[in-house]
């Protein structure tokens, strides 16, 4: 009805790419099926992306759970560069061969989603960041854009359907088509004030149709310390400066008494919007820019055929584990080996390729805060490098 495959299409392979069928009807013809080793890595990474966030893997290994195939991988969350290899799967190839299609779109989206707001968040520093792109994208994948927004380090997220899958409840101020139908500002405040919980904050959206100044202090003066914060979205045709009629806000507020009120913008943001105004605006709607993220551009190629080293021109053949720095994050791959590796800066590298599936048993599972977790644990040494924005 909506476009959309369901759960066991996806299990039967039925979102691959048509030559993926034929190239199994052609193994199975010849009776060819042989033990592959097939690496998941990006090579070259966009200017836009000097470095990424690997994300998907909870839903890959859901989708080949009880397949007869170990996988290895880099934690989820973690930082990545180019030629890493995030992943690895090992098993015959007829058992799994069909889904790299869909392994490839889980990681590959979600990983750009999760790149992007730790960009914005970065950016953003104590200041709040809010995922608010769903409008921009199919309804099917509104809950995965605000999962994966938040695991790359936003503060929270709108979609009703994503409290389910992170956790928290979603927020959000008040609409335009409110604000219209009741005719004023104010009123739709006064409203809003009067039917919803008191503990949701409230938020007033003030540019809908005066002057964002007045309309803030008209809405400030009513609802006084029950008044959270503002709201700016004002169209580019009407925007002008949007940082100086935030400080002209800001102003007007704090001379009246108004301090704790917060100001928030949103509306074609991204991550160098937010580094030209955070410092006056305390928090940010982001959408577009994260909910349409370019995508990273990870291939999956097989680099081993019955354990020996085999791949296509370009591409290093064999099986490749990732090291990284804990102080710099700078990371290399090599084969496993007892020989210790070190980083330019001298510090010693660990091993971050761990087993995360044996035989189709899923052996590692983290909760999505734990993710998230790492993911901002990472941004001190990111803003230090040369990964920055």
């Amino acid at each position: 009805m909506f476009d959309l495959p369901t759960k066991e299409e996806i299990l039967k392979g039925l979102t691959t790419d048509v030559y993926f069928i034929r190239t199994e009807e052609v193994l199975k013809k010849n009776n060819i099926n042989k033990k592959v080793t097939m690496e998941v890595a990006q090579k070259g990474m966009p200017a836009e992306y000097p470095f990424g966030i690997f994300t998907g893997l909870t839903n890959v290994l859901k989708l080949l759970e009880n397949k007869p195939v170990d996988v290895y991988a880099i934690p989820e969350g973690n930082i990545f560069f180019e030629n890493t290899p995030v992943m690895t799967i090992v098993g015959n190839y007829l058992d799994f061969g069909i889904y790299e299609t869909a392994i490839l779109g889980f990681l590959c989206h979600s990983s750009g989603i999760s790149t992007k707001a730790a960009k914005c968040k970065i950016a953003a520093g104590d200041k709040i960041v809010l995922s608010f792109g769903a409008r921009r994208v199919h309804p099917a994948i509104s809950g995965m854009v605000d999962k994966y927004a938040y695991i790359g380090g936003c503060d929270g997220f709108s979609v009703v359907f994503a409290e389910k899958l992170i956790g928290k409840k979603a927020s959000g101020t008040i609409p335009h088509a409110l604000i219209i139908q009741v005719g004023d500002t104010l009123e739709t405040m006064k409203l809003y004030d009067a039917v919803i919980d008191e503990n949701v904050k409230r938020i007033a959206l003030i540019d809908t149709f005066g002057d964002e100044r007045f309309e803030s202090l008209r809405v400030a003066e009513y609802l006084k310390d029950k008044l959270y914060g503002i709201r700016l979205d004002t169209p580019g045709s009407r925007r002008g400066n949007l940082k100086k009629i935030a400080e002209e806000i800001r102003w007007e507020l704090d001379i009246r008494g108004f301090n704790h009120v917060k100001l928030f913008a949103s509306g074609g943001l991204d991550e160098k919007a937010i580094i030209e105004l955070k410092s006056v605006i305390d928090g940010f709607g982001v959408g577009t820019s994260i909910s349409n993220a370019k995508v990273m551009d990870f291939s999956m190629d097989i680099v081993e055929i019955d354990g020996k080293p085999l791949s296509k021109k370009g591409k290093m053949s064999g099986f490749k584990y990732a090291y990284q720095c804990e102080n710099c994050l700078n990371q290399r791959f090599s084969v496993k080996s007892d020989d210790e590796i070190f980083c330019d800066c001298g510090n010693k590298m660990v091993m971050i390729t761990k087993k995360v599936m044996e035989n189709g048993k899923i052996l590692w599972e983290e909760d999505i805060e734990s993710i998230k977790n790492r993911v901002v644990s990472q941004f001190d040494r990111i803003k230090k490098g040369i990964y920055v924005i």
